[in-house]
Formats: structure tokens, sequence, C-alpha cells
């Protein structure tokens, strides 16, 4: 049967909705948020060092520990099951489970590279503004 020739929603016939994936600007909290803190997206260069270190010392060695790992328990597995369909499967599992890890490790590497660029870029911006408007005279220099 067409939807043409179904029942009305008000006549107990199918329903349609609609899902937002935000909230509207004016219904989202400014500050506080609940529990009292305000929203705060700052961080400063230390925090942006410490996070890119934890990705370098923690994340990458753990995730490729952990590829390694699965890897090693998959080659095993597909021993066990040398000449059998399940074998192939689980060959085919395996290669993408490697790719799947080669993509973390280098979207881990990525964001390290970001967060130490950024606070680079940021202070060599600071920089270069105090630079030029300190180049500007003013009458406060007579002070």
């Amino acid at each position: 049967m067409g939807f043409e020739q179904g029942l009305a929603p008000s006549q107990g016939g199918p329903t349609t909705s609609m899902q937002l994936n935000r909230v509207p600007d004016e219904d989202r909290p400014t500050a506080p948020l609940p529990g009292g803190s305000a929203p705060n997206l700052a961080s400063t260069p230390a925090q942006k060092r410490a996070a890119a270190n934890t990705i370098e010392t923690e994340l990458q060695p753990n995730t490729r520990k952990a590829g390694d790992w699965a890897d090693a328990s998959m080659t095993t597995a597909i021993s066990a099951f040398s000449g059998w369909a399940t074998a192939t499967g689980l060959k085919t599992v395996q290669t993408t489970w490697e790719s799947q890890v080669k993509t973390l490790v280098g979207r881990l590497n990525t964001e390290k590279g970001a967060l130490r660029a950024t606070v680079t870029i940021l202070t060599g911006t600071d920089v270069d503004r105090r630079s030029t408007l300190s180049g500007i005279p003013s009458n406060f220099d007579k002070y």
C-alpha cells in the first residue's frame, strides 16, 4: 500500500519526527553551567605542551602496544584455522585492524603536532602584534 492510500497521522497512520543535533543558540547556557562553573575554552601553552606530551608518552605507545597484541593473537588464530575459510576471514579482519591502528596513530601524531604548533603560532602572533603596536607613537610614552 502506497503512502497516498495510507491513513493520515491524525487517523492513526504513521507519523514522522525530526531530531535536531544541536541546541538553539537562545537555549544554550552562557554562564554558569550546572555545577556552578562558567564555560572556559582557554588553555595555556603549558596545558597544550602537557597534552602533546601525554599523546607522545602514553597514548601513542599504548595504542601501538594494543595493536601489536591484537596482531599477535590474530596471527595465532589464523595459524590455528589454517586451511579453513575462517582463516581467510581472520586475515581480512587483521588487515583492517592494522589499517585502523595505523590511522589512529597517525591521527594522534597530527593532534600532537597541532598542539605544539598552536603554542608556537600563538606566541609568535602575540610577539608580532606587540612589536607592531609598540612602534606606534603614543602620548602615553611621554609619561
